[in-house]
């Protein structure tokens, strides 16, 4: 019955059976080899039991020799987690006497002295903290007595550059306590070969494979409306299929004990949550995501742990291990994007061994059926996305290179470079490279100097402590929309350096709007309406879904397409559909009316046809490459075209299309034809360096190495000379790289520009907008987020802002009378004290108003700035006179003195509507315009 945990210590073993009666998979395979001292890749689903296969044979090596603390290094890639596994692993610990403890970011200065005076046998830390503590000269002491390091949640981090961190930090680690057991636990990962080796490097391993046969269940639904969802619909102003989809997910809910319901975005998730607060505000939920406080987000998993709670809709957050309960159902707003981002997240639910996996995706409509379906195919199938790690990150490198010389005073540069040899990411990395940086960090950035071996520079301890992680920070914007003076939503650094132009658009809270100005931390915008605010529009935080994915919504298309031709009947489409996709019988008639559209006047692109469509000044390349080869690509293209047009054409990609504006069809044929393949990479190198995506890239960059400050804002900073001081340098070589590691895939574009001209992949072109393109010009959250906003509901919240604001009141005659009062209150505009009418109208927080009249009256000398300000309270005061409460009404508007009130005021008007619409318009012009009187 016990198994395997015969072979751990007794009174292990005894708590093993009292827990878990008898080993699961994983710990069968797993324990043994870790009681044998071998490095291990445990990859094996959540609720597995795979942190105690790792832990078993830990405690059982423990608690059968004196081992000196630290002598277990337990290493997550969040701290949530690492409150999470105390709390599991305390209940051991406990039993066996053996002291843990947590060390990460927010740990205190009391705590973190107890932990150097009495160490404890296991410390549960981040990647990050690695760094900070192997410089300690007390706490050093500790870390050499390291025997076991733990890494969890591998496969998070093992395709970034914390990953990359890591595997330096293993090596500084190493050369400090000899050659420790490290064991890696990862959930199911695409190539676990790679992502062994990046961890190991040159060590043997053995990978544990432990995906059991646990059973998974997974659907798409895409459910129509009911004559209800329309009726409800009318009234939240949201379209019926929407209000079909919310009310299908709350449905769920309530059929079911616990759900997770899991959005791609932190703004997704916000509108998924008040949406379903529209349907019904006592809904359980709540929300979980990264930006919300340490605090809320505890106290949210605490209730949906205690079941007070039936749902938490979460973003990636949740997606790791942490403890939450039981949880029986996972639901999926939209296509996941990926396979493994599906698997991971539909594996938090039937939370343990032989308990059932259900998830559900809730798509929306078009192309997200589509990739629905192939991602859960695939799901089922197991079949992940491989890995793209980064190669020989020159940031990262120098800032464990100063690591180095924080240890040591002076390091030898050929011990040096042979030690960052052995990590993974840096096998191929170049003697001459190495010195290449380092001459950099010498000569150009000042944090080193040679002589006689490398030595540090007093700047290098600021740098390296300020430059621990390798996330960077982002600044948030607040967006303001103008029309009604109310918060709308956040934007980051990211999209506004790519995306920030005064008049350009993008889609925050599923609708679009036009940038009016930045300004002071805020965006000021107002909403637009027309097909051009979907160029460029604003993906965020979206994963990039992969080729394959791509690729195969081609062949689905096809196969479709081949049965409405073959005349057979709905009902065998859909069951022919139903046995190879995971997918509901309304979700197919859609993919089926879909595909009936297009073929009715178009041609169908699939894997295998690209069609060019014109459509107004807009031309559609219909591609079913993925996100990062149509990005590529569409770089590619329009670098091209800008530079034999003399002006940027601007494009917009998504997985199945490429938007571009300013351009014909027969343009693009002869590029993609006459160019060859290898001409990518460098007409890319050339053109990246001058758009948004590098600046922004080459800011955080730029920081890592040290070159600017870690406080330094984008809008702060003239990027085109720094970049022209960095050009060619370790810096600018960098952004390149990380770019095309992470958000294009030229390998792949490359790959397809051969077929193209091998004729393998065909192109042809016609006219339209073909119900597919249309796709491509539709918002990301429009469905659930967009009410339907006419011009008339517009006008309608600017109306009631303008009279709902508050104004200042002055008598100019006496001085005495000065009130805020609202606009829609406003009865009278006489004074109280002296009933005089010349009443000045002043914004609110004009206070010093009242001083300035008073002395003017009493014929005190007044100042240049005070008599400016009087000028500007009589001109308002005569307005008063001559247009009553009409003026105070145009005065409340924003950006509106008198001078400008005198022309709203004067238009002609048919009816009071009138005189708001010439304010609004006023407002507009304000805004576009102050940025060059300011």
């Amino acid at each position: 019955m016990s198994g395997v945990f015969n072979i751990l210590g007794n009174t292990v073993k005894e708590l093993a059976v009292s827990r878990f009666q008898k080993p699961t998979l994983v710990q069968e395979l797993a324990i043994p080899k870790i009681i044998e001292g071998k490095n291990v890749l445990v990859i094996a689903e959540t609720g597995s039991g795979k942190t105690e296969s790792t832990l078993l044979p830990i405690f059982s090596k423990l608690t059968s020799a004196e081992y000196a603390p630290i002598a277990v290094l337990y290493v997550t890639p969040l701290k949530s987690l690492n409150r999470d596994l105390l709390d599991r692993l305390l209940w051991w610990c406990n039993k066996l006497d053996i002291d843990v403890a947590v060390r990460h970011g927010d740990t205190n200065q009391y705590e973190r002295k107890m932990q150097v005076e009495h160490p404890p046998h296991i410390l549960i830390s981040t990647m990050e903290q690695i760094g900070a503590m192997i410089v300690g000269k007390r706490f050093r002491e500790h870390l050499k007595n390291v025997k076991f390091i733990v890494i969890d949640e591998i496969h998070e981090v093992v395709n970034s550059k914390r990953g990359v961190q890591l595997t330096l930090s293993l090596e500084r680690l190493k050369k400090l306590c000899g050659n420790p057991q490290i064991i890696c636990l990862s959930a199911t990962v695409g190539n676990p070969d790679l992502a062994a080796k990046f961890i190991f490097s040159e060590n043997n391993y053995e990978i544990v494979n432990a995906i059991s046969p646990k059973s998974i269940e997974l659907k798409v639904e895409s459910p129509y409306p009911t004559k209800e969802d329309e009726i409800i619909a009318e009234k939240i102003f949201i379209g019926g299929s929407v209000v079909a989809r919310l009310r299908k997910i709350r449905d769920l809910i309530l059929e079911h004990r616990s759900t997770l319901a899991f959005t791609n975005t932190r703004e997704a998730a916000e509108i998924l949550s008040s949406r379903l607060r529209l349907l019904d505000k006592n809904f359980p939920h709540d929300i979980h995501h990264s930006s919300l406080s340490k605090e809320v987000r505890i106290k949210a998993e605490k209730d949906f742990k205690e079941e007070k709670l039936k749902c938490l809709i979460a973003t990636s957050s949740l997606q790791l291990g942490i403890d939450i309960g039981t949880v029986d159902l996972v639901l999926q707003y939209q296509s996941p994007r990926t396979v493994t981002q599906l698997t991971q997240r539909v594996g938090r639910s039937g939370h343990g061994i032989g308990k059932l996996s259900k998830g559900i995706i809730i798509a929306s409509e078009g192309d997200d059926i589509f990739e629905s379906c192939v991602i859960s195919r695939k799901a089922l199938r197991g079949e992940l996305e491989p890995l793209r790690i980064h190669q020989k990150s020159f940031d990262v490198l120098t800032q464990q290179i100063i690591g180095f010389l924080i240890e040591n005073y002076s390091i030898d540069p050929k011990e040096t470079y042979e030690t960052i040899k052995k990590a993974y990411p840096f096998r191929d990395l170049k003697e001459e490279e190495f010195s290449n940086l380092v001459n950099f960090l010498d000569t150009q950035l000042r944090l080193v100097f040679i002589d006689n071996g490398i030595k540090r520079r007093r700047k290098a301890f600021e740098y390296y402590f300020d430059n621990l992680s390798v996330i960077p920070d982002q600044k948030n914007y607040k967006v303001i929309d103008t029309t009604s003076n109310t918060f709308v939503g956040t934007l980051d650094e990211e999209f506004i350096a790519s995306h920030g132009d005064v008049g350009s658009s993008f889609i925050v809270k599923g609708r679009p709007w036009k940038i009016l100005s930045v300004e002071d931390g805020k965006v000021l915008v107002e909403g637009v309406e027309d097909i051009e605010s979907a160029i460029p529009a604003w993906e965020g935080e979206l994963i990039p879904v992969p080729f394959d994915v791509a690729q195969e919504v081609g062949i689905l298309r096809r196969e479709i397409k081949n049965m409405l031709e073959e005349s057979l009947s709905n009902n065998e489409i859909i069951e022919k559909i139903k046995k190879k996709y995971p997918v509901s019988s309304q979700s197919t008639v859609r993919m089926i009316q879909l595909i009936k559209r297009q073929i009715k006047k178009y041609p169908l692109p699939d894997e295998k046809n690209i069609f060019i469509e014109r459509f107004q000044d807009y031309v559609v390349l219909h591609a079913l490459f993925g996100s990062l080869v149509n990005e590529t690509l569409s770089r590619f293209i329009s670098a091209i075209l800008s530079a034999e047009h003399g002006e940027i054409v601007t494009s917009k990609t998504d997985p199945y299309r490429i938007i571009l504006k300013g351009c014909n069809p027969e343009e693009i044929k002869k590029i993609l034809f006459d160019y060859k393949p290898e001409d990518v990479e460098i007409l890319l190198e050339k053109s990246l360096p001058r758009s948004s995506l590098f600046k922004f890239r080459f800011i955080h960059i730029a920081k890592r190495f040290g070159a600017i400050s870690k406080k330094a804002s984008f809008d702060t900073i003239n990027l085109d000379r720094l970049i022209d001081v960095y050009w060619n340098s370790p810096i600018h070589k960098e952004t390149l790289q990380e770019i095309f590691t992470e958000k294009l895939d030229l390998d792949k574009t490359k790959e397809i520009l051969e077929k193209i001209q091998n004729k393998e992949i065909n192109i042809n072109t016609f006219e339209g907008l073909s119900p597919l393109a249309e796709l491509g010009f539709r918002y990301e959250l429009q469905d659930v987020a967009r009410p339907d906003r006419p011009e008339k509901e517009i006008f309608k919240i600017f109306k009631n802002r303008l009279l709902n604001s508050k104004v200042r009141l002055l008598c100019i005659n006496c001085g005495k009378y000065s009130i805020v009062e609202i606009v829609k209150d406003i009865k009278e505009l006489r004074c109280s004290h002296c009933q005089s009418k010349l009443i000045a109208v002043l914004k609110p927080h004009r206070e010093e108003a009242q001083n300035i009249v008073k002395k003017w009256l009493k014929g005190v000398e007044l100042i240049d700035e005070e008599k400016i300000k009087l000028e500007f309270i009589k001109k308002s005061a005569d307005l008063v006179i001559d247009y009553g409460k009409d003026a105070a009404i145009v005065l409340a508007g924003r950006g509106i003195g008198p001078q400008t009130a005198i022309r709203v005021l004067y238009k002609p008007r048919r009816n009071e509507d009138d005189l708001f619409k010439h304010i609004l318009e006023a407002e507009r012009e304000f805004i576009k315009n102050k940025k060059y009187w300011q």
